[in-house]
C-alpha cells in the first residue's frame, strides 16, 4: 500500500512515491533538473506559468513509477505541498486566465499598507493575525485594479496547491490554512474574512469550496489520471504550504516545537496554541496543518530572504569550482568569528524580519592581509546562522522559545559551520532527520486518507540523523561575533532610514 507526496516549488516539483506500512521512501524524482523560469516584467515582479507546474508534476510522476514499477492500483493516496502566497485566477472553463502572481512578487505591496490602514491595523491583526501585507488578497486586488478586463471573466482564485488539486479533480477548492496564509481568514468568525472581502471588492462567489487540510478532498479524473499514469479515482487527502508542510513532514505539530529550513530563503517555524501576532508584522502567524475550531494551532513564521542564496552566490564567484561539500569544510579551515570579518547577508530583496527594509548584502572589517577563502565562506556561513538568531529573538519576544529545532538534513543544515553556530547561539538542539516536503506529503496524504490513525502512528519510522548541540566551551567566541555583527547591522539600517 503507498502514497504519493508533491512538493511544488517555484525551482521544480519533487515527487515521493511513499510505502505506507513500512514507513520508507520507495522512490523519489525532481522534474525539472534545472530551475523552471520566472517572468518579471517589470522589477520586483515575479510570475509563473501554473500549467508548467502540472507539466512539471506530470514528469515527476511518471519518472517515480518508471523507478518503482509499483501498480498505480495500489497507490491509496496523494499529498500535496505548495508554494505559499501565489494567486492563480481560472474562468468557467478552469484554464488560467493569466500566469500566477508567487510568492516573491512584491507589486502589491502598497496595496496591502493601505487596507491595513483602511480596514485597521487593530482588527487585521486581532483577527487575520496579519497585515494584508503582500500576500494573495493583495495580489488580486492588484488585478482587479490593473487588469479589470481580466478580473471580470475570473470565476476563481486560488493558491498554486489549489490549482494543482483542482487539475487532478476537476473542482476548485481550497483549505483553512491555505486561506490563512492568503490574508483571508478571520480566526475569530472561523470563516472567510468579510472585512478583506469588502475592502478589496472581492465577490465571496470567487472563493472556492473549502475542503479539510486532510481528508478527503476529491479524486482524480480519467482525464488526469490518463495523464498522470495512475488510477481514475485515486483520493487526493492532503494540501498544506510548503513551510506547514516542512513542519508537519518533521513532527512539528505541538506548542513549542519548532522547524526550520535553509535553502534559497530561511524560515523558523514554531508552533503556538495561543492567537499571537507581532504589532510589527516581522514575522507572521498562519493556521498550522492541525489547527481546527476545537483545537488551535498557529504556526508563527519568520522567514529571511539572503539565506542559500548567499551561499550560491560565492559558490558562483568562484566560477563554480568548490562544490557546496568542499565550501563547507573549506568554512571549518577558519577561526570561530572568521578574524573579524562579517557578512551582513540581506541582499536578496526587502526583509519582512526588517521591517521591509532592504539593507542590501555587505562584507564589512574586509582585511586583504587577513582574510582569505576560509575566513570568506565562513563569514558568509555565520553571517547567515546570525540572521537566524536575530529572527528567532524576534520570535521570543511572541513567547516561542526555541528549546530544540528540527530540521531536515539538507541545504545549509548540512555545514557544520552553520548548524553549530545556529545552535550554540539559539541555545538550542538542531535535530536533523531523513525527509523532506514530498515524503512529508506522502505521510500526510496516508494520515488523511485514515491509513495512519494518528499523527503518532504516521511518524515511527521518522529516522533522525543526527543532533548537534550547543559549543558551551566556545560560546564567548559566537556570542562576541554576533555581538559585533548586530552592531554593523543596527548602524546600516539607521543609515538607511
Amino acid at each position: 500500500m503507498f502514497s504519493l507526496g508533491f512538493d511544488v516549488g517555484s525551482s521544480s516539483v519533487k515527487a515521493a512515491l511513499y510505502d505506507v506500512e513500512r514507513g520508507t521512501t520507495v522512490a523519489q524524482s525532481t522534474y525539472p533538473q534545472n530551475e523552471m523560469p520566472m517572468t518579471a516584467a517589470k522589477a520586483g515582479w515575479a510570475e509563473q506559468d501554473p500549467e508548467m507546474w502540472w507539466d512539471a508534476l506530470r514528469n515527476a510522476t511518471r519518472e517515480v513509477l518508471s523507478k518503482s514499477a509499483v501498480d498505480p492500483a495500489d497507490i491509496r493516496a496523494i499529498g500535496i505541498s505548495y508554494q505559499m502566497h501565489g494567486l492563480v485566477v481560472v474562468d468557467k472553463e478552469r484554464r488560467p486566465l493569466r500566469e500566477s502572481i508567487i510568492w516573491c512578487d512584491s507589486r502589491a505591496v502598497a496595496i496591502g499598507e493601505k487596507a491595513f490602514d483602511s480596514i485597521g491595523r487593530s482588527r487585521c491583526l486581532s483577527r487575520m493575525l496579519n497585515s494584508p501585507g503582500n500576500f494573495t488578497a493583495s495580489k488580486l486586488r492588484w488585478v482587479r485594479d490593473n487588469e479589470p478586463g481580466l478580473f471580470a471573466k475570473i470565476d476563481k482564485f486560488m493558491l498554486p496547491g489549489d490549482f494543482i488539486a483542482m487539475k487532478m479533480t476537476g473542482e476548485p477548492r481550497t483549505t483553512m490554512s491555505g486561506l490563512s496564509e492568503g490574508i483571508l481568514w478571520d480566526f475569530v468568525a472561523g470563516s472567510v474574512s468579510d472585512a478583506v472581502l469588502a475592502e478589496y471588492a472581492i465577490d465571496r462567489s470567487l472563493v472556492p469550496d473549502l475542503v479539510p487540510t486532510f481528508g478527503d478532498q476529491g479524486g482524480l479524473t480519467s482525464s488526469a489520471a490518463a495523464e498522470l499514469g495512475l488510477r481514475p479515482g485515486t483520493r487526493v487527502t492532503y494540501r498544506a504550504g510548503d513551510q506547514p508542510n516542512n513542519a508537519f513532514s518533521l513532527n512539528v505539530l505541538e506548542p513549542g516545537q519548532v522547524a526550520s529550513t535553509a535553502g534559497t530563503s530561511g524560515v523558523v517555524y514554531g508552533i503556538s496554541d495561543a492567537m499571537k501576532y507581532d504589532p510589527e508584522t516581522r514575522v507572521n502567524t498562519f493556521a498550522h496543518v492541525n489547527h481546527s475550531g476545537e483545537v488551535n494551532r498557529f504556526g508563527i513564521l519568520l522567514c529571511i530572504n539572503g539565506t542559500g542564496i548567499s551561499y550560491s552566490w560565492i559558490r558562483r564567484l568562484t566560477g563554480n569550482s568548490l562544490s557546496y561539500e568542499e565550501l563547507n569544510t573549506l568554512a571549518e579551515d577558519a577561526p570561530v568569528g572568521s578574524k573579524g570579518l562579517r557578512f551582513i547577508n540581506f541582499g536578496n530583496g526587502a526583509e519582512r524580519m526588517l521591517v521591509n527594509r532592504d539593507p542590501g548584502a555587505s562584507l564589512e572589517r574586509l582585511n586583504f592581509n587577513l582574510h582569505g577563502r576560509a575566513e570568506t565562506v565562513r563569514a558568509i556561513v555565520e553571517g547567515v546562522a546570525f540572521s537566524f538568531k536575530y529572527g528567532i529573538d524576534i520570535m521570543a519576544q511572541l513567547g516561542m522559545d526555541a528549546e530544540e529545532i528540527n530540521a531536515g538534513h539538507t541545504n545549509m543544515f548540512l555545514s557544520p559551520v552553520f548548524t553549530k553556530t545556529l545552535a550554540t547561539l539559539s541555545g538550542a538542539t538542531i535535530n536533523m532527520y531523513d525527509t523532506d516536503g514530498s515524503v512529508g506529503a506522502a505521510r500526510g496524504a496516508a494520515f488523511g486518507a485514515g491509513i495512519y490513525g494518528s499523527f503518532k502512528e504516521a511518524f515511527i519510522n521518522l529516522r533522525k540523523i543526527m543532533t548537534v548541540e550547543p559549543d558551551k566551551n566556545n560560546s564567548d567566541a559566537y556570542l562576541s561575533a554576533y555581538s559585533d555583527w548586530l552592531s554593523l547591522l543596527s548602524s546600516k539600517l539607521k543609515r538607511e532610514g
